[in-house]
């Protein structure tokens, strides 16, 4: 149950009381009502603005209407305090009986405890990742795959219809020198020396294998054809390959997409075409000649006619090319073709994960698919990069990849749950320092840990348990008849408050799209247990067994078994297992 959408309910049947009788004004709008914590926590457990925002239409003052609201809260039988502050914001107290029943809504829900119906089922379509399929998955790439992945469960999380979507850019010059490279392997399967790899080809030996597949399928067939005999068999053996060891490397960090989408399709099939004559329908595209770059003018630049959409009659700063000189389509053509495709598969909701380094394409993606649905909406997240460190010191180079360190590199050594978990340590757009020696840190100050450390501690409490009262039933569900209401120290009402505060933190995360909101939330989450825990180290009394006392065990295992619920719930957001020991 989420607590603040449960009280704004509540204030909204009152108000309607209020309206009924004639002491507010009938048929008030009561959207823009918010309940939820007040700023500042000793003022209460929750907060409404409801007098303030209805103080207008009510040509009522904030303080009158508050007034009248004050003594029906007061009437509410989980509602212990009401204070009017300020102008006229209402805060709230809440009885601990109705907080001691929420472990018992924890136990009863399990890890479905958050989920929320606010998507409503709503369709949202989340691309990420699609990296060019030239190459093994490098580090740059593990950040928007994890990021990614974890919005489109925290979305699934919400209510919300996810597809994740991966798109092959199979169509672009690189795939030519992706062919090119992986040919040179081709012969040097067959023994060639083939002595340094050419500037502009791709020199990582990961396409050793390809070369060697390429021998077994094809023998000698091509190893003296010209170019044109060979380059379209080998450009799709070698991207089918690549996405291969793609999908491979992905799933190593447990990312897996529901569709993988071709663009080479939209340029065989024509549908390029079919969209930029619908654009052209709705007058968006013209024949005409941009402006030249402000400042220094690249070697390159030609002033001539070309077919334009008008990207500033939707919020882009200049209009945008489609063609290229030669008459192909740009790349920004092939883009609004793939994101009208989706539009057609029922997407309006539409999400793409990007790297930092793509934030100049932003607007003109967006005013494309302005333009060709007034309904469809794009929202693009990008990623910053990602630093890599050992001790403080920068990693260098793979010799795997040739260039980079690649994303099975990371795994591999810390492992897919640390990689992910510390992926999301900070919001997308701000830089990551990742150092392989502090996110293995056995710390509070290595996240990962502490979280999945409180979880272990958890599952070792029931294990002992089990030890001090052969007898009791630890199960979730004889967990559920504990008596709550001996749960009254500070500690305990702090975590049940916080695992309380879960499924507003699904549904606020969600609609911000921030699922590393999720991670801090189960960082403090843990810092509340791992405190109560270092408590009853110094009182005996406030321990989680209390060896003669097996009522008040049950309570507290009770508890605590909510707090594993809730971060269980939270780790499988972020793509993360719930421990149950620590080695």
């Amino acid at each position: 149950m989420n607590v603040f959408t449960h009280f704004r309910g509540v204030i909204d049947e009152l108000l309607n009381e209020l309206s009924a009788c004639g002491d507010l004004p009938a048929d008030l709008d009561l959207k823009n009502i918010s309940v939820e914590p007040p700023r500042d926590a000793s003022h209460g457990d929750i907060a409404t603005n409801a007098a303030l925002v209805l103080s207008k239409q009510a040509k009522r003052k904030p303080r009158d209407i508050a007034d009248l609201l004050k003594p029906r809260l007061e009437t509410v039988e989980s509602i212990e305090t009401v204070e009017i502050a300020g102008p006229g914001f209402i805060n709230m107290r809440l009885a601990p009986g109705f907080w001691q029943q929420q472990v018992q809504t924890i136990l009863a829900e399990g890890t479905g405890f958050g989920n929320s119906s606010v998507g409503d089922n709503t369709p949202v379509n989340v691309e990420y990742v699609s990296a060019n399929p030239t190459g093994p998955m490098h580090v740059g790439h593990v950040r928007g795959a994890v990021f990614g992945d974890a919005l489109a469960n925290l979305l699934e999380k919400a209510g919300f219809d996810v597809t994740k979507e991966y798109v092959i850019n199979d169509a672009g010059s690189q795939i030519d020198v992706l062919a090119k490279s992986a040919y040179l392997r081709y012969r040097e399967a067959f023994g060639e020396d083939i002595g340094d790899i050419p500037e502009g080809l791709y020199p990582g030996d990961y396409l050793v294998p390809v070369g060697e597949m390429l021998k077994e399928k094809y023998g000698d067939k091509f190893l003296n054809a010209n170019e044109s005999e060979w380059i379209q068999a080998i450009r799709l053996d070698a991207t089918d390959a690549m996405m291969d060891l793609i999908r491979d490397d992905l799933g190593a960090l447990g990312v897996k997409h529901d569709v993988f989408f071709s663009e080479r399709t939209l340029h065989e099939s024509g549908r390029i075409d079919d969209v930029v004559e619908t654009l052209r329908a709705k007058g968006h595209i013209y024949e005409g000649v941009l402006e030249p770059p402000k400042g220094k003018l690249p070697d390159d630049w030609e002033e001539r006619e070309q077919t334009l959409f008008r990207a500033t009659d939707f919020g882009d700063d200049v209009d945008r090319a489609l063609k290229k000189s030669n008459g192909d389509y740009t790349y920004f053509g092939a883009d609004i073709a793939y994101h009208y495709d989706k539009y057609q598969r029922g997407f309006k909701n539409m999400i793409n994960v990007w790297g930092a380094d793509h934030g100049g394409y932003v607007k003109r993606m967006q005013a494309a698919v302005k333009g060709l649905a007034e309904d469809g909406e794009l929202d693009v997240k990008l990623c910053q990069l990602v630093r890599l460190f050992r001790d403080g010191e920068p990693v260098k180079m793979s010799k795997r990849a040739g260039t980079f360190i690649t994303l099975r590199e990371v795994v591999d050594e810390v492992g897919r749950d640390v990689t992910r978990f510390i992926m999301l340590t900070r919001k997308n757009d701000a830089p990551l320092d990742f150092d392989f020696s502090k996110v293995m840190e056995q710390s509070k100050d290595n996240p990962v840990f502490y979280v999945q450390y409180a979880h272990a501690r958890v599952c070792s409490v029931l294990n002992r348990a089990k030890d001090a009262f052969p007898d009791m039933d630890t199960s979730d569900s004889a967990l559920e008849s504990a008596d709550v209401s001996r749960l009254v120290s500070e500690g305990e009402m702090m975590m049940i408050k916080q695992c309380c505060a879960w499924p507003r933190m699904v549904e606020a995360a969600a609609e911000a799209h921030e699922p590393h909101r999720i991670a801090f939330f189960l960082y403090d989450l843990a810092s509340e247990f791992h405190a109560f825990w270092n408590k009853g180290n110094d009182d005996p009394s406030l321990r989680f067994i209390i060896e003669n006392d097996p009522e008040v065990t049950r309570a507290r295992l009770a508890l605590i078994r909510s707090v594993a619920l809730v971060i269980a719930s939270g780790l499988a957001i972020l793509g993360v297992e719930p421990m149950k020991e620590m080695r």
